[in-house]
């Protein structure tokens, strides 16, 4: 598929979903983060609507940062 087609497809689903009635709702976004000390993968999550940066601690070693 090219762009165009692509683009054609996403907006018929869209269409047929409105029709629908399905119902779109923003949740918190999960955020991944790998810790800067000790290299562990953390799971935080961040607030709906917000473009702020989120402060977590490492469950691995206590380390506290800020993840984008």
């Amino acid at each position: 598929m090219d762009k165009q087609a692509m683009r054609q497809e996403a907006e018929r689903l869209i269409r047929e979903a409105m029709e629908r009635g399905v119902a779109v709702k923003q949740g918190e976004t999960r955020i991944v983060a790998k810790c800067g000390k000790c290299g562990a993968e953390n799971k935080t999550k961040a607030p709906k609507g917000a473009a702020t940066r989120v402060t977590f601690t490492c469950k691995e070693c206590g380390h506290t940062q800020v993840a984008l």
